[in-house]
């Protein structure tokens, strides 16, 4: 099978989805907030909901597109919700066997069909178990052997995991995982979740309001985001400008220790700001590859490399802002302080620093990034 490909358009009133999507046989995580459509894409594509234009092949068969929309029961789709929709007067066994059975299995060759999926998913021993004797995350598991035992070419899954609590969600997505890596069609999962997307997914393809922003592979996506959800979903702070070289001079540049980097004088002219009096500029270390002076450029900041002082710091960086605290997040031993002002920044900086320098929100506090903490891309 050599994937899923679809073109969909779907207008639900003051709101619009449009997408042209590819998902390669393994497991595509489609990311997006609340309300970005992604409920919508994986309902249309299972057939459930109509669209108003669809085209939608898989593995070179199309499903629908001109003079073709297969009904639900016709398109070869396994189908997980948030809630797992078990049958409650059933046990897990007659659960899952329902697939094969509706599609004419025999009963016993079906109950066996579903007691291996059971098995596979690690519920072997509680076959006889109803939906309301097991846990959630059981029920979660049971509701993905239930989709896999009709052999679907397309696995789709909606926020599988968005239910359940912090310890149940870790072991479930660990099963979730080793189960996938054996099935052989295509996975398309959503979630606003970036660990349960780099945990699960071998590509990323991420909808905000209703259109497909940026598509790779971790990887790909870590190293260049190209919009700020993107950017903050993978932690990192994202900045984009007008690519400008003013010489060795350049706002930023003096005696100072990377004043000497080969390449200097790049700066972008931050967008949102005017250029002039009070325009926002980031000094780069080296023009980024395949950009020209005057191009749009994406520039990506790890928080940890936002130092924070409460006094106009001696310092090497290249980069310095005096900025206010908006708010302060605390995650396990570190927090992620949000500043605004002349630029918009995240600093990541231990529980220890938070005290010594009395971040609270209000607070102003000197920003400092060196230049050579900047990754620069084309836009």
């Amino acid at each position: 099978m050599s994937g899923l490909r679809a073109d969909l358009r779907l207008d639900r009133g003051e709101f619009s989805v449009e997408v042209q999507l590819e998902a390669p046989t393994g497991v595509s995580a489609l990311l997006g907030p609340n309300g970005s459509g992604k409920t919508t894409v994986l309902l249309a594509l299972a057939g459930l909901l109509r669209a108003d234009r669809a085209d939608v092949e898989v593995g070179g068969r199309a499903w629908a597109g001109p003079g073709v929309d297969l009904p639900p029961e016709r398109r070869s789709v396994g189908l997980v919700l948030a809630d797992p929709v078990l049958f409650g007067h059933l046990s897990l066994l007659d659960n899952v066997a329902f697939g094969p059975r509706s599609r004419g299995m025999p009963r016993r060759a079906a109950r066996a069909r579903a007691r291996d999926e059971l098995d596979r998913v690690g519920l072997g021993d509680l076959v006889s178990r109803r939906p309301g004797q097991v846990s959630s995350g059981q029920a979660q598991r049971a509701a993905l052997a239930r989709a896999l035992a009709t052999d679907p070419e397309v696995l789709l899954l909606d926020e599988p995991l968005s239910a359940l609590d912090p310890q149940t969600r870790s072991r479930t997505r660990a099963d979730l995982a080793t189960r996938l890596r054996d099935y052989p069609g295509v996975t398309l999962l959503t979630t606003h979740d970036p660990l349960d997307a780099l945990t699960l997914a071998d590509r990323l393809l991420f909808l905000e309001d209703g259109r497909i922003t940026q598509t790779g592979t971790p990887g790909e996506v870590v190293a260049r985001p190209r919009t700020a959800y993107v950017a903050s979903l993978v932690g990192l702070n994202l900045l984009r400008g007008t690519l400008t070289h003013d010489g060795p001079d350049a706002p930023g540049a003096g005696a100072t220790d990377e004043s000497t980097l080969p390449g200097g004088g790049w700066t972008l002219t931050l967008a949102g700001t005017r250029e002039g009096a009070g325009a926002a500029r980031l000094v780069l270390a080296d023009p980024p590859d395949g950009a020209a002076a005057g191009e749009e450029v994406w520039a990506s900041i790890n928080p940890e490399a936002v130092a924070l002082f409460t006094q106009r710091p001696q310092t090497s960086a290249r980069n310095l802002w005096r900025l206010g605290v908006d708010s302060v997040t605390v995650t396990g031993q570190r927090a992620r302080v949000h500043l605004v002002g002349e630029v918009a920044l995240v600093a990541e900086v231990t529980l220890g620093a938070v005290a010594a320098l009395d971040i609270q929100r209000g607070r102003e506090l000197w920003a400092a990034v060196k230049a050579t903490e900047i990754h620069a891309y084309p836009a």
